[in-house]
Order: structure tokens, then C-alpha cells, then sequence
């Protein structure tokens, strides 16, 4: 039918609250509120507004351009043909021997990048002399965390102190010590996280804790971040936390 209306469709969600400065957003172009749907936290709202439609000389010029191109991909087609016809007698019947030794030569394929060396004891001195130090406040701490940020490693170690961050009770900072002495740890670094939860910790190993708690014995993998002098705290960031 000529006169009938058809609509184009838009869902559109907002946080609840805000709904009204999109509706007035939405009807300034044009769109009608149709549908709304509240939620917890967001609402659905559903409008539509009318298809313009496209002018008569439009729709024939589109119509008269296929035409056109159709001709022209079919004389492009029946040429293609015959020069193929043509040439087929004048193609030599096997391939010149430089060309056949050229395609059997195998292309080099790239190299594949190495994979990042985790830091251990076992294969940086620096590192297991930083383990090994009596103050926590030894200038080895801020050289190793300035040569190194960024880079991973991994260590067995305790939970000396766990906190609740701030006062967010699923969230905490940790203090980690090497070894196996948790709060009794008098030697290394004092490493943290900070802000984590459990899940942040990425628990993996045998036995795998839903909790964790001070003097709690792990294998820490960890990204060196920076060191507070003024705290005297080496921070770390979680890779992974295995049981041992």
C-alpha cells in the first residue's frame, strides 16, 4: 500500500535514573517511546520513528546503474573469453627450468620470539641475595625493583600479615616474606599486595584453599612493581600462587 507507514526500530539502555534525559534525547530526533522495562540497575527502553522514504529519482537512477553495470560485466566477460582462446596456442608447454627450481626453493619462515625468563634464586644471584638480605629497608630493594619492573618473578614464600583494605572486607593487603616462617619472618623483603582479593591471587596446586591466612606457605609467581622507601615496602602484583 502506498500510504503505509513503516517504522525503523532502536533499544536503547540506560542506567536507572536517567531515563527521562533519554527519552527527551530521543524524541527531539524524532524517535518514539514504545516499550520500557525496568531492571535493578538498568532500564530497556524501546522507540521507533518513521522510514523516510527515498525519492522516486533516486530509486530509478540505483536501477538504471545496475542495468548499466550488468552490460558492462557481460562485454567484459565475452572479450576475457576470446583473448583466453587466443593466447592458448602461444603458451609454451612446460615451464622454464630457473622457474621450476625457483618454485621449489622453501621460503624461510620467522623466527618465533623467545619466551620471557622468569626470575627465580636459582637463576638470578641478585634476586637470591635480595631474598636473603636482614633489613627490609637495604638499598638492594629499590635497585632490584628499579632494574627489574615489570619483569616476573617467582619464589617460595609465606603470608606474614593479611588486612582488610580500607574497609572493604573481601578485599585486603598482604605482606609476604620468603620462606616458610609467616609471621615470624625476620629476613627479605617486605613484599605486598596491595587491594587483592583471593581470586586476585589465582590459587592453583593440589589442595587449592577457598581462604587463605597468615603463615599460610605458597610458591609466588609476581610482576616487581615499585618500592616505598619511605615504607619500606616492595610491591608486587599477583600472577599466580601456588600450593606447596
Amino acid at each position: 500500500m502506498a500510504d503505509e507507514i513503516t517504522y525503523e526500530y532502536k533499544t536503547v539502555q540506560t542506567v536507572r535514573g536517567t531515563d527521562g534525559l533519554v527519552i527527551s534525547r530521543m524524541r527531539k530526533d524524532g524517535w518514539e517511546l514504545v516499550e520500557q522495562a525496568h531492571g535493578m540497575l538498568r532500564s530497556t527502553l524501546g522507540f521507533r520513528r518513521p522510514k523516510k522514504p527515498l525519492p522516486l529519482l533516486l530509486i530509478g537512477t540505483a536501477v538504471g546503474g545496475l542495468v548499466i553495470l550488468a552490460i558492462v560485466i557481460g562485454v567484459a566477460a565475452a572479450l576475457e573469453n576470446g583473448g583466453e582462446k587466443k593466447d592458448e596456442s602461444n603458451k609454451p608447454t612446460a615451464a622454464p627450468a630457473s622457474s621450476a627450481e625457483h618454485s621449489a626453493t622453501p621460503t624461510p619462515t620467522a623466527a618465533r620470539p623467545a619466551a620471557a625468563v622468569v626470575i627465580t634464586p636459582q637463576n638470578n644471584p641478585e634476586f637470591a641475595a635480595l631474598l636473603k638480605t636482614p633489613d627490609s629497608c637495604d638499598s638492594a630493594n629499590p635497585d632490584f625493583a628499579t632494574k627489574y619492573k615489570g619483569k616476573t618473578v617467582a619464589f617460595d614464600g609465606s603470608i606474614v600479615h593479611m588486612a582488610p583494605h580500607g574497609d572493604d572486607d573481601t578485599r585486603y593487603d598482604f605482606l609476604l616474606g620468603p620462606g616458610d616462617q609467616g609471621p615470624r619472618t625476620e629476613i627479605g623483603p617486605a613484599f605486598t599486595y596491595k587491594d587483592v582479593n583471593v581470586v586476585d591471587l589465582r590459587l592453583t596446586g593440589r589442595n587449592t584453599p577457598a581462604t587463605v591466612r597468615a603463615g599460610d606457605t605458597f610458591r609466588f609467581v609476581a610482576e616487581v612493581g615499585e618500592f616505598n622507601a619511605n615504607q619500606c615496602l616492595f610491591f608486587l602484583d599477583p600472577v599466580s600462587t601456588e600450593t606447596r
